[in-house]
């Protein structure tokens, strides 16, 4: 095949191109890598809950925890001075992916047997980074029931809630019920993600709700006070939200990584703290 001008310049721009958007030293990804992979023997130190701190810590994977069962690694081209996450693609589940002030990032996830993808992308999107394998048995019993919430602000706490046809309650208070379905962590500095799961399923009706906990504040100097005190008169300075409305989103995924894998998105405007929703009320299965 003879290929004229025009096509090789439109190819060499392609092709330089491509460094720009995908350049492997931008993004690291320790953790999941391409290829065939199984799971941890048994299971082993495949742990889904993460360790909760306080003040709490994007980066707080319990130490041990297996690579099968983690994602872990570092945007680079991520300023260090941004506070805007980076985003996480699972599976065609985007997450909103908060940074430390390295840009790093870990988090565990139990992923399908199967074929599973995990895409990293900086928080301008110019950068990205993604990895498809194989997962095939011998790990933690996947999920075969997940709820995840995000949000989309900083410094906000928007808390996840899953009541079970047995009459179980999982949420920040009470991570772990006896019937299997688990919170990996409570996050309270915004974004999230929250996922609660759980990898057998009981039969009946289930109930997600998504909580407004408490909002973010900055301190506000006494040249941004434009309700400031009398001339001549210094003020203290005060606190005020960040920002008042943050829009929640909930995915609901059964039988994942199945032919009957069933997927949906809502939408969920959080107006004011203290604010509870029903978000679904779903049957399984």
């Amino acid at each position: 095949m003879t290929l004229r001008y025009p096509q090789v310049l439109l190819l060499l721009c392609a092709l330089t191109a491509l460094p720009q958007a995908y350049a492997a030293d931008n993004i690291k990804l320790d953790t999941p890598i391409g290829g065939w992979r199984s799971g941890a023997p048994g299971g082993e130190g495949e742990n889904y809950s993460q360790t909760v701190n306080y003040p709490a810590s994007s980066v707080n994977t319990p130490l041990g925890q297996a690579d099968t069962a983690r994602i872990r690694g570092q945007i680079k081209a991520a300023p260090k001075d941004s506070r805007e996450p980076g985003k996480l693609i699972v599976n065609g589940m985007s997450m909103p992916l908060k940074l430390d002030a390295q840009g790093r990032f870990d988090r565990p996830y139990s992923f399908p047997n199967g074929s599973n993808s995990v895409e990293v992308r900086s928080p301008d999107g110019q950068h990205r980074h993604r990895t498809q394998f194989l997962n095939t048995s011998g790990g933690a019993t996947p999920a075969k029931l997940r709820v995840l919430l995000t949000w989309d602000s900083d410094g906000t706490d928007i808390d996840l809630h899953l009541v079970t046809p047995d009459g179980a309650h999982v949420w920040y208070g009470d991570r772990v019920a006896p019937n299997g379905a688990a919170l990996d962590i409570d996050v309270t500095t915004g974004y999230g993600p929250e996922i609660a799961s759980m990898p057998a399923p009981i039969k009946g009706q289930y109930l997600v709700y998504v909580n407004y906990f408490g909002g973010g504040y900055r301190n506000v100097s006494d040249d941004e006070d434009s309700e400031g005190g009398e001339e001549g008169e210094e003020s203290a300075g005060r606190q005020e939200p960040e920002q008042a409305l943050t829009t929640a989103q909930v995915t609901i995924i059964t039988e994942e990584g199945t032919p009957n894998e069933k997927m949906e998105t809502f939408v969920v405007p959080m107006r004011a703290v203290g604010e509870l929703t029903l978000v679904k009320s779903f049957s399984y299965p």
